[in-house]
């Protein structure tokens, strides 16, 4: 292909038409933070991994993904096929200014753009069984519409939250608390050490783990999430 077809942004220039930019809304701005990659670490809270049966003392950590087409907006989770047990998990969501390779923790915050709100929504009979086999997460963790998340809230207006209230309630009940500096693995160094394994990209999304508290939403529930310090997601269960 010549170098001027390359260049081209038109359907033409493709066999089929591309897929959409995925973007989030960024807060206090007409402009959108465009999505490449989503990072999921697991079981980054304490009493998360032992509600979920696991040792968090003798567990260095471990990532899985999402993808951008997983990631939704507009407060709506329809409810997926395969499962009759899709459980909620809030998380902070830090989205990547920079990438690189090999980043030291000292120098990690610089990468970030800011910081927003996600649900990382599961299957938990699919996972349960995918665990007993061992085989992969995927048909549990990364179904469409299975990252709903909110604005980005720049880290110029916010600084780099490292503590603060994380809360969900589904119809007005409090389901998960706990707070930012209850993770186990700090900000920094999911950045250094997710950057030791892959080239870091702007546009990266890392879900940084999930509280305590995760359970079963149905068809109508209103889930609600608070990060103190960062804001709010409002997603309907459809």
């Amino acid at each position: 292909m010549s170098e001027s077809a390359l260049k081209k942004t038109n359907q033409e220039a493709y066999v089929i038409a591309p897929p959409a930019i995925v973007a989030l809304p960024v807060e206090g701005s007409d402009q959108l933070f465009p999505v490449n990659r989503v990072f999921c670490i697991g079981r980054n809270y304490a009493a998360h991994a032992v509600e979920m049966g696991h040792d968090p003392d003798k567990e260095p950590p471990f990532f899985f993904l999402k993808s951008a087409g997983n990631v939704a907006t507009g407060g709506e989770f329809p409810y997926p096929s395969k499962t009759s047990d899709v459980h909620h998990e809030i998380e902070m969501v830090v989205g990547l200014a920079k990438g690189g390779v090999n980043i030291s923790v000292d120098n990690a915050l610089d990468h970030i753009y800011g910081y927003g709100l996600g649900l990382d929504m599961t299957r938990r009979d699919l996972q349960a069984e995918a665990k007993k086999l061992g085989r992969p997460w995927e048909v549990a963790k990364a179904f469409e519409k299975s990252a709903p998340c909110g604005a980005i809230v720049p880290a110029s207006r916010i600084g780099h939250p490292s503590e603060g209230a994380v809360t969900l309630d589904v119809n007005g009940e409090r389901r998960q608390a706990g707070d930012l500096n209850q993770m186990i693995w700090k900000v920094p160094e999911m950045i250094a050490i997710l950057s030791d394994y892959f080239e870091l990209q702007p546009g990266d999304l890392i879900m940084t783990g999930t509280p305590s508290g995760v359970n079963a939403v149905t068809r109508g529930d209103t889930m609600v999430g608070r990060i103190e310090g960062v804001g709010e997601i409002s997603v309907r269960v459809v």
